[in-house]
């Protein structure tokens, strides 16, 4: 059960809705240009309330904009890793080879993949952050990226 030291999304995203505009303002403060189809991807990933994969982008984008290609998905989602404004998953491989991505929200979080039925929720907790602050401490690190994925199966599901 959720406290108010911790949170666990009720869909997949924890921080979706955060800051609809956050990617764009972060790119223009680095003066990169956003072209039309660049602030069609944006709006996409910022608005996703689930983790998507390029298809899925590319599939939102071109609703908004026919014109949307598949080569600027994957370039803008390579420019936004290389801006640390997005994160690229696997969650644990539930959905096959495929990889999901996520804009990066205000607290880092873990992925929790319910193996039965390909769930995935998201938990953060003061926890979390103590840990990665140890491991700076023991490691010698200053962490810039944490992603945390763990899977298992419900009370319904467990294998008995």
């Amino acid at each position: 059960m959720p406290t108010t030291a911790h949170r666990v999304s009720t869909g997949e995203r924890i921080n979706a809705h955060d800051r609809p505009g956050r990617l764009q303002e972060a790119l223009a403060r680095r003066g990169v240009r956003l072209t039309r189809q660049r602030k069609i991807l944006l709006q996409v990933m910022d608005n996703a309330e689930r983790h998507l994969d390029a298809g899925a982008i590319l599939d939102r984008a071109q609703k908004l904009d026919p014109h949307v290609h598949r080569v600027t998905v994957y370039r803008t989602l390579d420019m936004l890793k290389r801006n640390g404004l997005i994160d690229e998953l696997d969650l644990l491989h539930l959905r096959g080879d495929q990889h999901f991505y996520e804009s990066r929200g205000p607290r880092d979080h873990i992925h929790v993949a319910f193996l039965k039925c390909g769930t995935v929720r998201e938990f953060e907790s003061p926890l979390y952050e103590k840990l990665k602050k140890q491991i700076e401490k023991d490691c010698g690190i200053g962490i810039t990226t944490a992603r945390t994925e763990v899977g298992g199966y419900c009370k319904k599901s467990r294998p008995k």
